[in-house]
């Protein structure tokens, strides 16, 4: 069986908290609370699956009726479950307060355990990416998990896109992101990746700047989003541009960067270029804004431009002899 674009990520329960009016840090705040289920793995595939693209979930939940519940949704939406471990503390949480403007102005979040993650590649790796169109992956998770995922990927040269949760554990694994065909993160996250701080360059110089460091550290393409400014993206052959941002009514930003990844790796999988892969990004992250959900809402895939019928697999330039040791 096919198993589409596959993603590899954490799942999250969301707790978050929205003032009815102006946020006071050190006041008590009216407002409304919502839970959603989240986690930067679990949106890109709910997103993809969104596309009518029927992607492949691998992760981990716990074994409560919360964790049922997740799979449950998930499967409504069309994804494939059956590489989702169930186990104790396999479910992460995310308690999170916005201020009015719709920003995360304080959060605590507790990460899952994602050892039997480990054991399940190592079972069913084959069976999982001998079948896939591309592979989405969480490059901040367990490490032993993301080595797994890059030796199988490398073993059928699927190409490999990756988001990241937090950039201060995947900074530390720039060896990984020269084996990732697409790396998408956001403005803080790429100053901490280079070391730089990028925050007072225009989207243009931003470019410029993006360009000459993916050329050094040898990372085949990146592309970095810039919040209401559009986003910026480069590759290792020199092209490189920007795209602007859709102009509409913000609520809540959770969830922005993960549809537009989504697009990205939906983009780049079914034919698209950098520039073709970064507007469906931006039309994804778009529509998330404008609501508390985590997720975009339905589009069919000729919306977006895509004809996953006529999809010929783009091999990655990597292969066994590029295998994480």
């Amino acid at each position: 069986m096919k198993n589409g674009i596959v993603i590899v990520g954490t799942t999250f329960v969301d707790i978050k908290g929205f003032p009815f009016n102006t946020y006071i840090p050190a006041g008590r705040n009216a407002g409304a609370v919502e839970i959603v289920h989240g986690g930067v793995g679990r949106n890109v595939a709910e997103d993809i699956a969104n596309m009518e693209l029927r992607p492949t979930y691998v992760s981990m939940v716990d074994t409560t009726a919360q964790g049922e519940e997740v799979i449950k949704k998930l499967q409504n939406h069309k994804v494939n479950t059956d590489y989702i471990v169930s186990a104790p503390d396999g479910l992460g949480m995310w308690l999170a307060v916005f201020d009015e403007t719709g920003d995360v102005v304080g959060s605590i979040s507790k990460r899952p355990v994602m050892d039997p993650m480990a054991v399940l590649l190592d079972e069913k790796g084959d069976e999982i990416f001998s079948a896939c169109d591309s592979v989405v992956l969480e490059i901040d998770m367990d490490k032993e998990v993301v080595k797994r995922v890059l030796r199988y990927a490398g073993k059928y040269h699927k190409r490999v896109f990756a988001v990241v949760a937090n950039m201060s554990i995947a900074s530390e694994r720039r060896d990984f992101l020269q084996q990732i065909d697409c790396f998408v993160c956001n403005l803080q996250e790429a100053g901490i990746l280079f070391v730089d701080n990028f925050s007072g360059m225009e989207p243009e110089e931003l470019a410029e700047a993006l360009s000459e460091r993916i050329i050094n550290a040898r990372i085949p393409s990146m592309i970095v989003t810039l919040g209401s400014r559009g986003a910026v993206y480069a590759d290792c052959n020199g092209n490189k541009g920007t795209y602007a941002a859709s102009k509409v009514k913000v609520k809540d930003t959770t969830g922005a960067g993960d549809a537009f990844c989504a697009g990205v790796a939906a983009g780049l999988t079914y034919g698209k270029d950098l520039l073709g892969a970064v507007e469906i990004g931006t039309r994804l992250a778009a529509s998330v804004i404008t609501v508390s959900e985590n997720v975009c809402p339905r589009f069919r895939p000729e919306e977006l431009g895509l004809n996953p019928a006529l999809y010929k697999p783009q091999l990655s330039f990597y292969g066994d002899e590029d295998l994480v040791k």
